[in-house]
Order: C-alpha cells, then sequence, then structure tokens
C-alpha cells in the first residue's frame, strides 16, 4: 500500500510545544520550572487554530477522540491504581522496611553495589525511579559522611537502579506507557526487556564491586528494622504479574493485600488507609490529563496528516525490520532529550512506533522494549533529568550532577545493550 505524502505543518501543535517548553527552559536553566501541562494546552490550542479553513468542530471533534481513546484511558485507570498502591505502600511503612530489608544483609564491602541492588528491587516494586532516589538518597549520603569522596558513585549507584527497576516494574508509568502504546501485554515486554537490561545490571553491578573503596570493618549505622510481612505486596505484585494475571487485577488483589497488611501490623486504620489510596491517586492527576492532551494533540495531528508525513519520511529510510527499530530509536532519542522526560516522550512517540513497527514486521514485544530501554538511555545522559535532579535535591548537598554522571554507569550500557539487540538480530527484508 502507498503510503500518503502528509503534511508537515501538520506537526507544528508539537513543534510549538518543544519551542515552549525546551527553549524556555533553556533560558531558564530549569526543566520543571515550566508547567509542561501548560505547554501541552499551548500546542493543543495551536492545533485549533491551524488551517483555519477546515471546520473548528471537527477539529474538536478529532481532538476529543484523541484523547478519550480507549487505550489513553486504560492507560490512565492503571495511573490511578498504580498511584493508590504505592501511597497505601508508603503509609505503612512498606517501602522503608523493604529498604532495610535489603540492606541490613548487605556487606560494607559490598555497600555501592548493595545501594545499586537495593534500588533494583525498591523500584521494580514501586514503579518509580524518582520515588526510589527519593527514598534511598539519604542512605547514599549516610555512607558518604563515613567514607569521605563517595558520594557521587554513591547516588550514582542508586539512580542505576533505580532506572533498571523502574524499567521492568509492571506498574511504572513507563512500562504502562510502552506497553499499552504498542498493545502488547506486560509479562510478554518484561521477558524480552528482561534480556536487554540484565546484562547491563550484571556488570554494573560487578563495576560498583570492583571500585568499591569501604571496607568491611566500618559500621555504616544502617537501620535494620523491617517486617517482612510489609514486603509481601511488592513481591505479590511482581509474581502476579508475571503469571499474567491483567494488569487492572494485578494493582486491586495488589491495593488489598496491602491493607489487609497494614491492618494487620497496625500501621494504618480504614480512614487513613483510604486517605493514603486517595493522595497517590491524586499525585497521578497532572500526568492523567497530560495523556489526556497528548492524546488529543496526536489525534490532530493525524487528522491533519502528520503522521502521515512522519511514516512517509522515516519509511523511504527503512528497508528492514532493524532499520524500522533503529528509526524508533532516533524518534526516542530526540524527543527525551528535549523533554527530559521518559514517559511523555514514550507517550509521544509510542504512537508513531506503534505505525513503524506494524509497517516493518517489527515484534510489538520488541518496540515496547526498545521505547523503554532507550528512553532510560536517555535519562542517563541528561545532567537536566529527573532522576538526576531528584538525586541532587533528596540529599540536600551542592554537588554538580556530573559527579554522578560520570559513574552512571547502567544506562549508558543499556543503551549498548539495546543496540547489539537490534543489531544482532535475524535481517527481516520489507518488500
Amino acid at each position: 500500500m502507498e503510503l500518503k505524502r502528509g503534511n508537515f505543518w501538520a506537526l507544528l501543535p508539537l513543534l510549538v510545544f518543544i519551542v515552549v517548553y525546551f527553549i524556555t527552559s533553556l533560558i531558564l536553566n530549569d526543566f520543571y520550572k515550566m508547567p509542561m501541562l501548560v505547554a501541552f494546552m499551548v500546542a493543543a490550542l495551536s492545533g485549533f487554530l491551524l488551517f483555519p479553513s477546515l471546520n473548528f468542530h471537527k477539529k474538536i471533534d478529532e481532538f476529543s477522540k484523541g484523547a478519550g481513546d480507549s487505550g489513553i484511558m486504560l492507560m490512565i485507570l492503571i495511573f490511578l491504581l498504580a498511584g493508590a498502591f504505592a501511597g497505601l505502600g508508603k503509609s505503612i511503612g512498606a517501602v522503608q522496611s523493604t529498604v532495610n530489608f535489603a540492606l541490613s544483609y548487605t556487606s560494607p564491602s559490598l555497600l555501592i553495589a548493595g545501594l545499586f541492588l537495593t534500588a533494583c528491587f525498591i523500584s521494580i516494586s514501586l514503579g518509580t525511579s524518582v520515588g526510589t532516589v527519593v527514598a534511598l538518597a539519604p542512605i547514599a549520603v549516610g555512607v558518604s559522611e563515613s567514607v569521605p569522596g563517595t558520594l557521587g558513585i554513591a547516588l550514582a549507584a542508586v539512580v542505576g537502579g533505580s532506572m533498571f527497576g523502574d524499567n521492568l516494574s509492571m506498574i511504572s508509568d513507563t512500562t504502562i506507557a510502552a506497553t499499552r502504546t504498542q498493545k502488547v501485554e506486560m509479562r510478554d515486554k518484561f521477558k524480552t526487556n528482561f534480556w536487554i537490561a540484565l546484562p547491563p545490571a550484571l556488570i554494573t553491578f560487578l563495576l560498583y564491586i570492583v571500585i568499591t573503596p569501604i571496607n568491611n570493618g566500618m559500621n555504616m549505622g544502617l537501620s535494620s528494622d523491617y517486617s517482612f510481612i510489609k514486603i509481601a505486596p511488592y513481591l505479590f505484585i511482581l509474581v502476579a504479574a508475571l503469571t499474567g494475571l491483567h494488569v487492572i487485577w494485578v494493582l486491586v488483589l495488589g491495593i488489598l493485600l496491602t491493607f489487609i497488611v497494614g491492618l494487620a501490623t497496625q500501621s494504618t486504620d480504614l480512614w487513613s488507609g483510604l486517605q493514603a489510596m486517595n493522595d497517590g491517586m491524586a499525585s497521578m492527576f497532572e500526568l492523567s490529563l497530560i495523556c489526556m492532551v497528548i492524546g488529543g494533540i496526536v489525534g490532530l495531528i493525524k487528522y491533519f496528516g502528520g503522521i502521515d508525513y512522519i511514516l512517509y519520511h522515516v519509511s523511504r529510510l527503512i528497508k528492514s525490520s532493524r532499520g524500522a527499530e533503529l528509526g524508533i530509536v532516533s524518534l526516542t532519542v530526540l524527543v527525551n532529550a528535549a523533554l527530559a522526560n521518559n514517559t511523555i516522550t514514550i507517550l509521544i512517540v509510542g504512537p508513531l512506533a506503534k505505525d513503524i513497527a506494524d509497517k516493518h514486521q517489527v515484534d510489538p514485544k520488541r518496540s515496547a522494549s526498545i521505547l523503554d530501554t532507550m528512553s532510560c538511555f536517555v535519562q542517563g545522559l541528561l545532567p537536566y533529568g529527573a532522576q538526576l535532579l531528584a538525586a541532587l535535591a533528596a540529599a540536600s548537598v551542592a554537588l554538580s550532577p556530573f559527579e554522578i554522571l560520570k559513574h552512571l554507569y547502567y544506562p549508558y550500557l543499556l543503551g549498548i545493550s539495546t543496540l547489539l539487540f537490534i543489531l544482532l538480530r535475524k535481517r527481516k527484508t520489507v518488500a
């Protein structure tokens, strides 16, 4: 089937967003000063003004169809349930209990590597890299106070581990966005993604062991107070998702189990637990609204011929499934470098990646994994990325982000692993 040439100017709403958000952030030297939702709304309004000869009510209709897409609505429902689970887990002390449990069995000589492993497990459980960084950054500061000169590498271990877990977590917003936009089951994406992410994680763990300057005689004074029963909901989420249970039921059952654990340990009561769930869902409101607005903008761009334009020009350069995957890599890298937000990047690039993957016979498990891993890779390159800024803010110390970046091995190795995953695939030429 012959592709339509599309219309370059149909991409103007996306360009407006990049100018409003990215240029403003550069001028202010702060990528979190400009509210992202406001920038997207400006982009949406520019779409309504575009092509004035077209019927305005038709534009509103196309925007509404995109915003109310069934995939968008399901994604928002999952976000809200994931937020409720995370909020409730935090309120009963499950997060701190998990941190203490992991570090209680870590030798001082392996403490940096242990921080990396702890961050891996916690972020898989919580589904948030930034939340994991905030939880563990103070511990990294404690390590550096006992062993001067280790702050950069300790924070890097936390950030790297948080990216590994977030990349694989069943309740991570990036995983949810990648799987929903590519219309693939989470367990299938997990299996594919796992073999891309595991080698870099193992190599990173070994590197931290080799360069750790801490000896066994040091007493770090870390808390060993934990309750194993409070860790059970996180283990349940991981196991239940891997069995193939639909993510909605995984989260619902996870919330019920967490509630039961909280009541049994007297860590919460009915109303406090409900309030914690509400607070957790409220933390997802902005992301949910952004999802809807992005869906509406994509609907307009598609209606104007922007999607056709991108597919036409990208497809001219693609001669194989491998080329299609490299095209998805390029789109992901460029958009994420501009936005410094991996979830929003996947939401924007995901529909385009799906069209490219369908046309060039790319398995959706592979396209979902590439979206997730490459957005993670780019986040590890950005001194203005959310994870690094969260680490510096939570640590409450004066430290250059480049002191963390030079020890942040995992995302760099993940990028290499993803490229090898693509380049070493069996060639499939597209007619």
